[in-house]
């Protein structure tokens, strides 16, 4: 009903009541985490972030329903089979947009456990949602410039401590821990700058994959790399709420990871830093073959609808 809507009006409305949802679901949310901060034992974790993981996939399902009441956007999925909610995983993903977080809620949101975000600092202080992000464990991590680390090198094993403790927690309960290797959402100008050898792409960095493989590796049931796809171009989270994304490709390869990469020390094994960092590499490349094989089967668009 909601398509029949104006867009603008669509946008608004369907942004109105994301709001609400989120509201709703956060004061439970919010409730409970209180008790694990006051519980801090092993015992009251394992039986508490499963409710707060189900109270966060109930929101996730809300506003799922609200864009497909409100687009007729034509949705392509594949190799999302074969997927356990019982398991831990590695999930790694192109960024171009914040729909990039819709679009991979709506892929694997009750078909694997709940995915956990590397996040910035400053996000922490998002109304309402920043709080929920903490109370749910995603890690905050302060990325500090490669100028300040010069200046503060005592900083720079910060981020990497984080990044362990997180990893520790999610050990207590089946996570999927998700990472956007390119650490920024793609731009032409971005890509440009780094001069990346990649059409479609930004580098991929594998900081946070190689702490999440030290900590967690034996733990993951195998590695989903992502790939999007927006045929009609990069869209705003606003065109998103408006529907004016046309088509979504998502394509899901699943594989494991070589055993030689889990379980070491990433901060301090240089081989071994080097070995992953050519192992995402070969993921990147063939990543950006199969982007153009997905815009060769789609007409030019040269605007959103």
């Amino acid at each position: 009903m909601l398509t029949l809507l104006p867009p603008v009006v669509r946008g608004a409305m369907v942004f109105l009541l994301i709001v609400i949802s989120t509201i709703l679901c956060s004061i439970p949310l919010l409730l409970i985490a209180v008790m694990k901060l006051v519980l801090r034992v092993r015992f009251a974790r394992r039986r508490i972030d499963p409710v707060l993981n189900q109270i966060a996939s109930t929101w996730i399902s809300i506003n799922d329903q609200l864009f497909r009441g409100s687009q007729n956007t034509q949705w392509s999925i594949s190799g999302v089979g074969a997927l356990a909610h019982d398991s831990w995983y590695l999930v790694n993903c192109n960024h171009q947009t914040w729909v990039d977080i819709f679009v991979l809620q709506r892929v694997f949101n009750r078909k694997i456990p709940l995915l956990k975000f590397f996040l910035k600092q400053q996000l922490i202080y998002v109304p309402v949602i920043g709080l929920a992000w903490w109370a749910l464990d995603f890690p905050f991590m302060r990325r500090h410039s490669a100028s300040y680390l010069q200046r503060h090198p005592e900083k720079r094993q910060q981020d990497l401590e984080t990044a362990r403790r997180s990893c520790a927690r999610f050990a207590l309960t089946p996570t999927s821990v998700m990472n956007f290797p390119e650490g920024t959402r793609f731009t032409a100008d971005k890509q440009a700058k780094q001069k990346s050898p990649y059409r479609h792409l930004l580098r991929p960095r594998a900081g946070a994959l190689g702490l999440s493989l030290a900590v967690l590796g034996a733990r993951f049931r195998s590695f989903l790399d992502v790939t999007i796809v927006y045929p009609a171009g990069i869209p705003s989270f606003w065109d998103f709420l408006c529907g004016r994304v046309p088509d979504i490709v998502v394509q899901v390869e699943q594989f494991n990871v070589p055993e030689r990469l889990c379980g070491g020390d990433y901060a301090s094994d240089a081989s071994l830093r080097a070995e992953l960092s050519d192992w995402l590499q070969a993921i990147w490349v063939r990543k950006d073959a199969t982007i153009d094989a997905i815009k060769v089967r789609y007409p030019p668009v040269t605007k959103y609808i």
